[in-house]
């Protein structure tokens, strides 16, 4: 494996793969990498030449400082992951080559309403910030795909619509969210939880199959109750939301619709750590 920390030479040795006609597969990560990461890299690897991973904590997207200074740093282990995974290239940059002009200066994205509901309303300029970053990835790297989490719905749709008005060439590949033995949706900031609060945290996938199960036979209302207490009684300390919608444009749904492509959205603390969570229901 490559490692490769300036955007200038990776941006030089990618534009020579294409040249060579080989398809290039983009996997964004901020670090502490985990299986689901490499299911990623796995999917890139079966569908293109040459793979490459980033690695790059974001500040722009963490609007809680100490959130930023809280998320997991394990660089050697995941350096180790990936070249057991054989991607092809690690693309490690500092803040200045990512943000030369200065994190201050992005650009600023049309989101419409993705950014103002769910995750939006509760972490506001999160995804403009996700934007930025992908946005200047996609830049530097020029991939023909890149590969993202089903467990991030809301930013796989936000990205989406960035890149129909930035990068309309690059297929965007959505993978199903890898899970513990409990149904906990894999993620880096799972490494902050304590043993016993990683065992309580599976009543959210508890509580998502509760509404799936259930989806048609209760009122909308109803299940978001219920879910809700299953989730409080085994030990969050709070339930930022669980949502109902469609899986299109994320709106609300109020009663049950045969025919609508829908999703339940849930997130959530325990022991201070935020968990977010999302299932099909149709």
């Amino acid at each position: 494996m490559i490692l490769i920390k300036t955007a200038i030479e990776i941006y030089h040795l990618t534009a020579r793969f294409r040249a060579q006609g080989k398809k290039l597969g983009f996997v964004p990560t901020m670090g502490a990498l985990h299986d689901g990461h490499m299911t990623l890299i796995s999917n890139s690897l079966q569908q293109n030449g040459i793979t490459i991973c980033s690695i790059f904590v974001n500040p722009t997207q963490f609007n809680d400082p100490s959130d930023f200074e809280k998320y997991p740093i394990s660089i050697e282990k995941d350096i180790l992951l990936l070249e057991r995974s054989g991607c092809n290239i690690l693309f490690l940059p500092n803040v200045l080559e990512v943000y030369p002009t200065g994190v201050g200066s992005s650009a600023q994205y049309d989101l419409g309403q993705l950014e103002t509901v769910l995750e939006g309303q509760f972490r506001p300029g999160h995804f403009q910030g996700v934007c930025q970053v992908v946005d200047r990835l996609l830049q530097i790297i020029q991939p023909n795909r890149i590969y993202l989490g089903q467990k991030d719905f809301q930013q796989c749709l936000v990205v989406q619509k960035m890149m129909e008005g930035h990068h309309p060439s690059i297929e965007m590949v959505t993978v199903a969210t890898k899970r513990e033995l409990n149904g906990l949706a894999m993620s880096s900031r799972n490494l902050r939880l304590s043993e016993a609060s990683r065992q309580k945290a599976g009543a959210i996938f508890e509580a998502l199959m509760y509404i799936k199960n259930n989806w048609g036979k209760k009122s909308v209302k109803a299940l978001i109750d219920d879910a809700g207490k299953q989730i409080e009684q085994a030990g969050f300390d709070k339930i930022d939301y669980i949502a109902i919608v469609r899986k299109a444009d994320l709106t609300a749904i109020t009663q049950w619709e045969a025919d609508t492509s829908t999703l339940v959205l849930v997130a959530a603390f325990i022991d201070g750590v935020r968990l977010i969570d999302n299932l099909s229901l149709s």
